[in-house]
Order: structure tokens, then sequence, then C-alpha cells
């Protein structure tokens, strides 16, 4: 507090006094309104101080309006610089903290940790910002409220004091108990958001499987708890909500109440009722405020230690022992060691990353770093090889050449200007690693240190970077290098070897010499020279000519983007069309951003999701709420006239009961009891309705999609949908609809009040009306931009941050901390401005909406001037007080509306995918036979199909019969067209030509469960779900528990099943986890097993299985299956040489399809196939 105090005394002084002001000028309005009162009421008056009065009335509220704005802007302003220097501070701090860790203590926890510090704490400080002045300020307006009103109402203040402390204990038990709601539905939307993201990661087997209505049924399980306590969350708030609306109304009852009934001569008149409600309304904030302000405070405390944030400083694990090491200039030297022998201790050492306890470490010269993980920054591959240096064409692309990345660059789609993801997520291991390498090299430094850079890359290409960058002939040939590595192909080439052992170099020398010395290097290298001699053999004899390199290139490539993608990351795969549009460059393609208006058939389809009925008698309620409103502050201004027309007499009892009883009856119809409450419980009835039918329809049209949807929608996108959209149709939409109702009838109602009093103010409403219009819409829109920008220039910031701590190393080694300070600088600047900018553009909106409230004040309070003898005092009371009240109400409803109009796009990006073509239906009115397939032949005419239609056909017209009972191997290379064919029997892809039938059944004619339920299928790779075993064997329940072990036992899983806890309720975790893969493929055949249909298709796995597991399944199917069809989709001809016959696909063509016999037999692309895998007669191929 110290800190802030002595930085921003300034800014604090200057908003201490602009609040001190305003606080003082909001009592004035009240007294104003006194003497207008008094003024009305009194015949003999002046009119000119009716004038003035009204003036004055308008300057206290201008200038209350202008010193207003001006402590927020000072507040905000407070509150983003605070901001930005904590940013700064952690950012720099982090930068020296780091110092002292190395790569391996340093995990990614702490990342996250300090990432959190920056953002989420750092802007609990910023909102502090704006409160503190609360502390003083809440309390002072209280106490001058309370001064005030004792003058007008003596001791009865008291009894509205009374009701407005108990009102705060009930508050907050209400806000304690929705808090426990809430933490038990965070938990619900966890577990609900985890099986939707399965339910998305393993949708292909669902489909195959038809179990979409099982897990359809789990989430909207799920999702029917969560509601329910949503709905009891709503009805909670629709209390306090209550309680909140009340307030002001009984606290005005109570006090009246009690001065009237305390004493007969007390008589209520129209100064003492309006200025008394006046001063109650200035009240409710500060009384608001307090406990929130108190809150916030709490939650920032721990943070503030000593003005100071501390950030846990992980110590060294690894050092190294005495250590010493003389490496001349210009020489190339290996270090080399076991694992954990200290090697990459010695480069830490030489970068200055570890403590040294004693002796020194003496670098002359500029270092270059090539770490062990190469570091990558979300930048341009050409920036992260320059790495801020000055760009040398001539030297870059040489750099470039030698580094191998040329391949690369034509792979990429933007060449060297293509962007790279964070942590280098669309380059492969190798890429990474020459990129780093190239880095390296490219900053032209005095020593290199280089720990272990070719462990990432393929063995060839490890030689070639060894040949042209680090060798005695590379690109670095005259520079210091230190390269740690593993790969002992390289040693007899450098000129001094470096042995490492626990910690202490335990012998160097030339490699020559070491061999001599039969010491621990002689028997490393026999240790490992063995593997490596055949590795780096099999490599040349393998790729001797140069284009290898390019193709294996490719390849990474290809597997580094499955990779990303399969990850759930939000990365896009790159656009299909690559070479047309250099789109690519840009990986991570922006979602679309909504600019501009929503359309009114967003609030229209909202609406309707709520039901027509609700919204309507919803609507109604708020309206009855606020007739009742008009009409007790009517009664009110009634009574107060008493005052008048009982001038001497005394005020009759039954008058004075019957004037508090209508008065109390009318304010609680208002406040609430009836009409608010009622409409609150069925806006939050509607709204979890609304909420129910949008998840639904969501749920239930994802599940439907086909299967292209999939596979051209990266996961994130549709688990936002689930996640973030549907909790804005659950908890934001319904509130902002609520409180934008509510202030339109707030304002409406109160220009009603003093059209009533005096009826010009009709013709005023118009102008003022068209004038805050445009006001609005400008503002809305300006907004809304500025929200966009400020959430997109956000996240550079903690993106970058999380670079920075990542290649902290690197960073330092090359010197470059001051350029990335300066970069998070330039970050938080560009953010810093859109949050500026959205602060000021409030302020912007609120001084002129303040003016329209200011001037309706003034024009109210001009008429009661103007039509002095026609008026009660009473009426005049009650239009120039809802008028006083009216500003607030005004800068509200602009608030609601544009957040409603924020958040009304979720309807919308939920919208967009129901919409979403579906895939056929799961059951139609033609049914298949009972027990269909009962033979279970299969027939294929002149079938056609492709993936997508702008694609390629991928079979281009099959046509063959599949006997009953027959085995058939399916075989071709890549790309074939052998998966294609599983997905047309279960019609994952529709036909584009050509018919499939089975037993004659046509199979497009009838639903897709019917037919998917008949067949089973063994999948490539084996997916299963959270849940019971039992649950991934048998989701819908429908087999007993003997037919479920009988399968197992058929699958060899009954012994380890009886041996785990819970046995068939045993829990999977996410992914089968805790199975192994082997274990998985078996729960698959159990899966199988348990069908039992007359169609068997089994895509083999390929990678999964060991060769005993692959041997206990083959032999269960030639058991079990004897009697139905299988399909073999081979990838390892092995397996196949047993069955009737081979269908050999070429390009999505039959090429051949006989027994294996007879195509070993003749020269074919079967034989070709079969000669490659080393097999000649179908004897030699029983496993």
């Amino acid at each position: 507090m110290k800190t802030l105090g002595k930085t921003f005394w300034k800014n604090l002084l200057l908003s201490v006094t602009f609040k001190l002001v305003h606080d003082l000028i909001v009592f004035v309005s009240p007294q104003l309104l006194k003497l207008l009162i008094a003024f009305v009421s009194d015949e003999e008056s002046f009119a000119w101080q009716g004038y003035v009065y009204a003036i004055l009335l308008f300057l206290s509220a201008m200038i209350q309006s202008l010193c207003l704005q001006q402590y927020f802007t000072l507040c905000f302003k407070l509150g983003t610089q605070v901001r930005a220097s904590l940013i700064a501070a952690i950012y720099k701090k982090v930068g020296v903290a780091l110092l002292a860790s190395s790569n391996a203590t340093r995990k990614e926890s702490t990342v996250g940790e300090t990432v959190n510090l920056m953002s989420a704490d750092a802007q609990r400080f910023m909102d502090m910002a704006n409160f503190i002045h609360q502390l003083w300020s809440s309390p002072l307006q209280i106490i001058l409220s309370i001064v005030f009103l004792w003058g007008e109402l003596g001791p009865s203040v008291l009894a509205g004091l009374a009701v407005m402390v108990l009102l705060i204990p009930i508050n907050w038990f209400l806000v304690a108990k929705s808090r426990t709601i809430q933490v038990r539905n965070m938990k619900n939307k966890d577990e609900r958001m985890k099986i939707m993201s399965e339910i998305l990661n393993g949708i292909k087997i669902l489909k195959l499987f038809a179990w979409e209505p099982s897990f359809e049924k789990r989430v909207n399980e799920i999702r029917a708890h969560e509601l329910k306590n949503l709905l009891n969350f709503s009805y909670l708030q629709s209390v306090s909500v209550f309680v909140f609306t009340c307030a002001p109304f009984l606290v005005s009852l109570a006090s009246f109440a009690v001065y009237v009934l305390v004493d007969e001569n007390n008589i209520l008149d129209a100064q003492k009722a309006f200025t008394a409600i006046s001063l109650f309304n200035v009240l409710r904030f500060p009384m608001a405020m307090l406990p929130l302000v108190l809150s916030s405070l709490v939650q920032v405390s721990p943070h503030i230690g000593h003005g100071d944030i501390m950030i846990p400083l992980p110590t060294p694990a690894h050092w190294a022992h005495i250590v010493n090491l003389d490496i001349t200039p210009g020489s190339l030297v290996a270090v080399v060691g076991a694992v954990g022998s200290g090697k990459s201790s010695l480069v830490s050492a030489m970068l200055g990353e570890m403590e040294h306890i004693k002796g020194h470490i003496n670098i002359q010269g500029s270092l270059a770093y090539v770490p062990q993980q190469a570091w990558i920054q979300n930048a341009t591959l050409k920036d992260n090889i320059l790495f801020g240096s000055e760009l040398d064409e001539a030297r870059y692309q040489q750099v470039i050449k030698a580094c191998a990345l040329l391949p690369d660059l034509e792979l990429l789609p933007a060449g060297d200007q293509t962007e790279i993801g964070e942590k280098g997520i669309n380059l492969s291991g190798g890429q990474k690693q020459r990129v780093s390498l190239a880095r390296a090299v490219y900053s032209n430094a005095d020593i290199y240190v280089l720990d272990d850079p070719l462990s990432a890359v393929d063995a060839h290409v490890g030689k070639y970077l060894f040949e042209h960058v680090l060798g005695p002939k590379g690109l670095l040939q005259n520079k210091t290098r230190i390269l740690v590595t593993h790969s002992i192909s390289f040693l007899p080439l450098v000129d001094n070897i470096v042995v490492m052992g626990a910690g202490a170099v335990s012998e160097q020398g030339s490699y020559g010499t070491l061999l001599a010395n039969r010491g621990a290097f002689a028997q490393f290298l026999n240790s490992y020279g063995s593997q490596e001699k055949d590795a780096s053999e099999e490599d040349t004899t393998g790729t001797g000519n140069k284009t290898g390199l390019c193709v294996c290139l490719g390849d990474m490539k290809n597997l580094a983007l499955s990779s990303s993608d399969t990850s759930g990351g939000c990365y896009e795969p790159y656009p299909e069309e690559a070479p047309k549009q250099v789109k690519g460059q840009k990986l991570i393609e922006k979602e679309a951003v909504e600019t501009g208006k929503v359309k009114l058939s967003m609030y229209l389809r909202y609406l309707r999701a709520v039901g027509l009925w609700y919204s309507f008698w919803v609507a109604m309620g708020y309206v009855a709420q606020y007739v009742a409103y008009v009409g007790t502050n009517l009664w009110l201004s009634a009574w107060t006239d008493d005052a008048e027309r009982y001038l001497n007499e005394t005020y009759p009892v039954e008058q004075r009961d019957l004037r508090i009883g209508v008065f109390g009856a009318l304010g609680v119809s208002q406040g609430e009891s009836l009409f608010l409450l009622f409409s609150t419980i069925l806006s939050a009835y509607g709204a979890v309705r609304a909420s129910r039918v949008m998840h639904q329809q969501l749920l239930g049209n994802i599940l439907r999609a086909p299967m292209s949807f999939y596979d051209t929608t990266p996961m994130g996108r549709i688990v936002n949908r689930f996640a973030k959209d549907i909790f804005t149709i659950d908890e934001t939409i319904p509130m902002s609809f609520r409180s934008w109702l509510s202030c339109l009838m707030g304002i409406i109602s109160t220009l009603l009040m003093i059209t009533l009093a005096t009826p010009f103010f009709a013709l005023i409403i118009i102008p003022l009306g068209i004038f805050y219009y445009f006001v609005l819409r400008f503002y809305i829109s300006t907004s809304r931009q500025l929200r966009r920008v400020d959430s997109v220039t956000r996240s550079p910031i903690y993106s970058h941050f999380g670079e920075t701590v990542s290649g902290l190393s690197v960073i330092r080694a090359y010197g470059h901390q001051a350029r990335f300070l300066q970069q998070n600088e330039i970050t938080m600047d560009i953010n810093q401005k859109a949050v500026y900018s959205w602060i000021i553009s409030n302020r912007w909106l609120a001084i002129r909406l303040e003016f329209v409230g200011s001037l309706v004040v003034f024009f109210s309070a001009l008429l009661a001037v103007i039509s002095k003898g026609t008026l009660e005092g009473g009426i005049v009371g009650l239009s120039v007080s809802s008028a006083l009240n009216v500003t607030q109400t005004l800068n509200w409803l602009v608030r609601t509306s544009s957040e409603l109009e924020t958040n009304i796009v979720a309807v919308e990006r939920v919208h967009e995918y129901t919409k979403v073509k579906n895939e056929a239906p799961w059951v139609t009115d033609k049914r298949p036979p009972r027990g269909w397939p009962s033979k279970g032949e299969i027939r294929f005419v002149d079938y056609k199909v492709r993936y997508r239609p702008e694609l390629e056909l991928v079979l281009q017209g099959i046509t063959c019969n599949i006997g009953s009972t027959e085995k058939v191997g399916v075989v071709g290379r890549t790309g074939a067209g052998k998966s294609s064919l599983t997905n047309c029997l279960f019609r994952l892809l529709e036909a584009a030509g050509g018919k499939i039938l089975i037993d004659e059944v046509d199979i497009a004619t009838i639903g897709l469960h019917d037919l998917r339920k008949n067949l089973t299928i063994i999948p490539q790779d084996p997916v299963l779900f959270t849940g019971t075993l039992r649950m991934n064997l048998d989701p819908f329940d429908q087999y007993t528990d003997e037919e479920v072990w009988k399968a197992l036992e058929l699958a060899h899983l009954k012994m380890y099943v009886q041996d785990l806890p819970g046995r068939l309720l045993y829990v999977v975790s996410e992914g089968g986890e805790n199975l192994s893969v082997g274990q998985r493929q078996l729960v698959c055949l159990a899966r199988a097993l348990l069908r039992k249909a007359k169609i068997l298709i089994l895509d083999e796995a390929t990678a999964a299985v060991d060769l005993e597991t692959d041997h206990l399944i083959q032999t269960t199917i030639r058991s079990e299956f004897a009697d139905c069809t299988v399909l073999t989709i081979a990838h390892r001809l092995h397996t196949i040489m047993d069955s009737n016959r081979v269908m050999v696909l070429q390009a999505g063509r039959i090429v051949e399809f006989d027994s294996p016999e007879e195509l070993l037999g003749k020269a074919g692309v079967f034989s070709m196939m079969a000669k490659d895998a080393g097999i000649t007669n179908t004897e030699t191929t029983t496993l």
C-alpha cells in the first residue's frame, strides 16, 4: 500500500478531491428539492426564486456528474497503471528469479502460476484501485445521510436504519448459499465437459457401434443435475433481487410509519417525505458498496505482501563437482557421458545459469546456445532465425541451406514467412531443432554451446548437419564449439573429447588417446557403439541420395500436424488448398469475430426457447410492478398533501392508518412479493427451460452430424460451444435480460410520473429521447468493438510471458533480456491502449447521459415552477425526486443493452451448430427383417464414394460378391481405399453411386442404427471411455453378466478382470489410460464377441499390438467367428494368408480378387507385395 501511495500520490490526491466534492454535492439536491417544494406550496413566494432553484438543481447535477466522471477516469487510470507496473515488475522479476534455477527443476506449473499471477491478480489490483476510495467515501456518505435524515424525521430515522442493517445479514446469507450452489455446479460442468470431449474424441467409435443414444443420455443426466442447481440458484437470486428492490421502500415505510405513529403532531408533509426519500436513495449505494469493497480488499490483501510479489524460486537440483576445463579457441569439443553424468549442468554452468559455489568461469567473446529442447517463438520462421539481428540476405540463405531447412521451406505454406504456432506446434521435432540451430549459426557468435542438438533429427539429417555446420568443414569451422552429444559416429572427427562422470570430468583428450587409455570412454564406446554402427549404416544405405531427405521431412511435417491436431488444441490444420492461397502462413485461423449489430432474430430465438407465454407473463409482471410503483408514489404524494388539507386540525387516525396501510400494500406489491417475485421466478424457470432446450438441440445435432463435419471442424471449437457459450446462455443472458427490462420499465415509469405532474413534459421527452437514442447506438457499437480489441490484445501479453519463461536460458545466453523486456512493454502498451480507450469511451458516454438526466431534472423543476399555482407540493416533490433518480437508470440502461448485445452472440453461435446438416435418420420406416443379416452375404454393385462433395472419388466403382461365412482379406498400399471400404459398409460415407446389398437388403434404404447395430467392427485404434468396464462393453445394458463374462473369457481377459478392484465395475480412466494398449485391444474384441453379429469387420490394428496379443485375437476370431462373414483389412500380409479370398485394391479399384494361393502363383500386385514381405508360399505364414 505504501508503495502505491508513494508512486501515485498525485493521482490519489486529485481523485480524493473530486470524490469529496461529489459526495458533498450529492446532499445539495435533496435540500434544493425541499426548498422547491416549499416554494410551490407557498402562495406568497416570488417566481424568480423558483427559477433559481431549478437552475441550481441543474447545475448541481452537472457538477456532480463532471466530478464523478473525473474521479472515475482518475481511478481507472490508476488501475491500469497499477496493472501495467505490476505486470512489468513480475516480468522483470521472473527474468531475474529464474536465473538461478535450471531447466530441469523449473516445471510448467510455475509458469502457469506466474501467468495466473499476472492475469488474475493484476486484474484484482486494478479493480481494487477503483474501489479504494469507497473505503472512506461510503462511511462518509452514510454518516451525512443519517445527519440530514435526523434533521427531517428526528429519531424515527433509526427505524429505517434498523431495517437496512437487518437486510445486510440476509444478503450475506443469500450470497453464501448461492456460492455453495455454484461450487457444486462447477463440478457438474467439469464432469459434463469431460464426457463431451471424450465423445468428440471417440465420435467415430460411437457412430460405428451406434452408441450415440447411450452417451446422449449420460450427458443429459448430468445436464439435468446442473440445471436443477441452476434453477435453485436463480430462485435464490430472485429472492435477493426482491430484498434489494424492497429495501428502499421498506426503509421509507418504516421511517414514515414510525414518524407518524410516534406523535400526534408529527405530520408528514411533502417537504419531509420527498427529501427523506431522496436521502434514502443516496444511502442505498454506499450501503451496498461497503460490503463489496471490504470483501474485495480481503481478496487482494494476501497478494499485497510488502508491495512485493513473491515468486517461488526453485532450487537447482543437479550440480557439477569440481570441473577444470580449458578450451582452446576455434576447437570443436565433444562432451559425452552417461545419462545424469552432468553434461547439461556443465552447459548451464557455462551459460551462468547455475550458482557456482566456488571457482569461476571465464568466457571470452559472445555466446550462442542451442538447448536440448528447441525453444521456438510464436513468430514467423524467419524471425525465429534472425532473433532480433539485422537481415543479411546472403548469410541468411547460406545458413538455411546448411541447416537443411530448404526442403522444409518448400513444404511450409508460405516459406520462411510461415507463422509458427506457440511452442512451435506446427513443426516436427527435427524441424524445431534445426531452426534452433539456424538461429545460433546466424547469430555469428564466438562460442557455440550446443546441448545435444542432433538428438531430435534423423540420423542422415544429423550427418548432413555435422558436415555442413558443426564439423571441420562446416560453417562454424573457425568458432569455438562445445557439443554435448550421444551420437558416437561423429567423435572421431572432433578435436577434443571431454568425458563426464558423476558431475566431474573423468577424462579428456582426442579420440585416439582416449581409446588407447581404455578408461571410462572406451567402455562407453563398447556399450553404445555396436547399436550406433548398425543404425548409421542402415541409414546411409536407405537414403544414399539427397532426395530421401525431402521425403522424410515431408512425412514428419504431416505427423507433426496430426499430433497437434488430435491433442484437442485449437490450432486449425492447414487449409486443404494451400497452394492456391498463402493463407496457410497464418497458422492460427481467427474464429469469426462477430461485427456489427446482432440480428433481432436472435433475441426472438432466445425468447422462443424460453417459451413465448413465459416471456409474455414475465414482461407483464414487470409492467405490473412498475404500475404499482407509480401508484405507491402517487399515493405518497396524496398522503403528503393531507398536510395542507388538515392544516390546523388534528389529523384523523383512521385516515392516517389508511394512508400507511395502502402505502404499504402498494409498496410491498411493487417491491416484490407479488409482481417482481412472480416475474423473476417465472423468468428463472423460463431461462432454465431455454438452457435445456438449446443444449439439447445442440447436443442432439452434434451427435447426428456426419463424420465429414468432425474432419473439418477443430474439436476446440465444438467444445467451446458446449463450455463458454452454453455458460453464457445459462447464467449471463437471463441476468442481462432482467436488468435490462427493469431499467427500461424504471425509466418509462419515471417519465410517466413527471408527465402526470406536468403534462407539458411530454413535449420535452421527444427531443431528449432522440438525442439519447443516437448516443446509445454510437456508444454501443464503439464499446462492443473495443471490448473485442481488448480481449484480442490481452492474450499476447500472457503468451509472450509464457514464451519468455520457457526460453529464458536461450534469451539470456544470447543476451537479449532488454529486447524481451521492451517487447513485453510494447504488448502491454497495445493492450493498455484498448483498455484506456474503453474506459474513456465509458466516461464519454456517462457525461452525455448524465447531461440528459440533468436536463430531465431541470425541465421537471422548471415546469413545476411555471405551473406553480395549479400544483400541490406533493406532486412536485414526486416528479422532481423521480427525476433525480433517473440519471443513474439512464446510465444503466445503456450498460445493460450493450451487455445484452455482447452476450446474445452466444445464442447465435450455438444456433450455428444446431443448423449443421445431419446424417441420414437413425431409424426409418423401412426396418430390416428380424434376425437380419441371417446369411451375411455382401454384394457391391458399381459402388463409388468420396469423402466430401468437393473431393475426388476414393472408390471408383467396386463390384464384387462376398459369400456367406466367407473370410476375405483386403490389402493394398496406403491410400488404396481399404479403410474407406469399412466406412462405406457402416455408411459413415454415403454412396456417390452404386449400392451395397447385405442379404439382398440395400443398406442405403434402412436407418443407420438398424444397419450399424447389426454389423460388428474391431476398430484400428482401441478407444475406451470413462466409466465402468461393463459400460464400455455394453452401454445399453442389453446383456446379462454371464454373457459379459463369457465374452471376456473368450477375449482372454477373464483372469485379468477378476483380479481388478470392482471387477466388471472397475472404472476405466479417460481414454482407457489405466489399461495397456494390448488390453484395450482385447476389450474391443470382447465388445465384438458380445455383439456376435453375422458380419465382422476387422480393421487390423497396426502398431498397438504385440505379436502375442495379435495371435490371441487371430485364434479367437478363427474359432468364434467361424460361421460369420469376416472382412479383414490387413496391413501385414501374414494375417490374411489363410483367408478364402484376398481382395487387392489399388487407387480405389479392385485389381485382383482370388484365393491367396492363386494370387501368389501369378505375377501381379499381390505377389509383389508378398515378395516385399518375404512370403513365398501360404504355408510359411503361420505365426
